[in-house]
């Protein structure tokens, strides 16, 4: 007969302050990315420009956050992390203010190029400062909580923002974003402790190098793939689900507050995974129920209430694979490249913007070649393919599932 002790089990230790001041300044960068799309058109006919064209201003976000991630981030390896995140911030808020009085499109353009820079080198040190910051143990949890920002901008942020610029004007909203980038900037001068250091800080010609360690690029190509698999599809999924569903318009919003809802959902449950002994073949099943869910599309594109669940359960499984996929990256660099774990991130950052582009080119492709509802079975393919090349990596690489 085992005697239970009556004491309680202590309280799990609050995370730092600082880990959620990282999350208030990632939403403020999620905000600044993604509500282009939301004020797009007034942006357009502001500037006398085609909607086309402006839409350009999402690319150049996405083709600075590409470069900014891995290739800056090296650069700016020696420099102590407060610093970086700090300047990072100054650069959204400067930047903010500068979209708000943007005279032309082209200068538009170059200062979103500028800011999405900025943004690449924020999330991947962030993303490294979060799992310093706490035990091994909760790293995991600590990296969700700073990608949790992003979500919400996607979720919450960019429908506010969009209807707060339809009352005002589209050049106040990138005005307010610039004030709450001082406000993160100002909370991490504050909060923002001296990092605790596993291994020395590798040099920017280390850190280069490390873009192309194979087990690191191996990895990146599966978050590349799992992007690819989810953005041929979400690309579309407004035709897809008014043309094919029969959904009615106001429906659409239903569906796009399931995916927004269930991807903060997601950012937890891949926290709360990548913390597990079995983290590794967390990402495997979740690239099956990924091929699953949309592969459900395709055979469920008639039932209206089905798509508004899968539209939940798609939002719920990306956002767990991001952030398994960004601890995996990390676990790697500290076993092949050690200190150049921010750059590592900052791989897995590029790898899903540049799938968040081939994901849409493939769409589209999909679409003129084989008709529309061929984008969910060409994601679900992209998904499977990313299942053996996850276990070729880390059979061969020293990283087992």
């Amino acid at each position: 007969m085992s005697i239970v002790s009556s004491r309680a089990a202590p309280a799990p230790a609050a995370l730092p302050v600082a880990i959620y001041l990282l999350s208030l300044c990632s939403f403020a960068f999620g905000l600044s990315e993604f509500i282009a799309a939301g004020l797009l058109s007034p942006m357009a006919r502001d500037l006398h420009a085609s909607v086309a064209a402006a839409g350009g201003a999402i690319a150049a976000y996405a083709l600075g956050a590409a470069i900014g991630a891995p290739v800056l981030t090296a650069l700016l390896a020696r420099w102590p992390t407060r610093q970086v995140l700090v300047a990072t911030m100054l650069v959204l808020a400067a930047g903010s203010a500068a979209m708000a009085q943007a005279p032309s499109l082209g200068a538009l353009l170059g200062v979103r190029l500028v800011v999405g820079l900025a943004h690449g080198v924020f999330m991947a040190i962030a993303s490294h400062a979060a799992t310093s910051l706490v035990e091994p143990g909760r790293a995991g949890r600590a990296l969700a909580i700073v990608w949790l920002g992003l979500t919400l901008a996607l979720a919450g942020g960019v429908p506010l923002g969009t209807w707060l610029g339809a009352l005002s004007s589209w050049r106040w909203v990138f005005a307010a974003i610039g004030a709450l980038a001082l406000c993160g900037g100002a909370g991490l001068l504050w909060a923002m402790p001296s990092l605790r250091q596993t291994a020395a800080p590798a040099s920017p010609l280390a850190s280069l190098r490390a873009i192309v360690q194979p087990a690191l690029l191996l990895a990146a190509c599966v978050a590349a793939l799992v992007s690819v698999a989810t953005f041929s599809f979400f690309t579309y999924i407004s035709p897809f689900l008014l043309q094919l569903g029969g959904l009615a318009a106001g429906w659409l919003g239903a569906a796009m507050l399931c995916f927004g809802v269930c991807a903060i959902g997601g950012n937890l449950l891949g926290g709360w995974c990548a913390d597990r002994p079995d983290a590794p073949r967390s990402i495997l099943l979740a690239l099956a129920a990924l091929a699953c869910n949309l592969a459900g599309f395709y055979l469920l594109r008639t039932q209206p209430v089905a798509l508004l669940v899968l539209c939940g359960s798609l939002g719920l499984l990306f956002f767990a694979l991001v952030t398994l996929s960004t601890m995996r990256q990390l676990a790697l660099a500290q076993r092949h490249c050690p200190g150049s774990d921010a750059v590592a991130a900052g791989l897995n950052i590029a790898a899903f913007n540049a799938g968040t582009a081939a994901g849409g080119a493939l769409g589209a492709a999909l679409i003129v070649s084989f008709g529309l509802p061929s984008i969910a079975i060409g994601g679900a393919l992209a998904a499977l393919l990313a299942m053996p090349l996850l276990w070729f990596s880390s059979r061969k690489l020293d990283a087992p599932l």
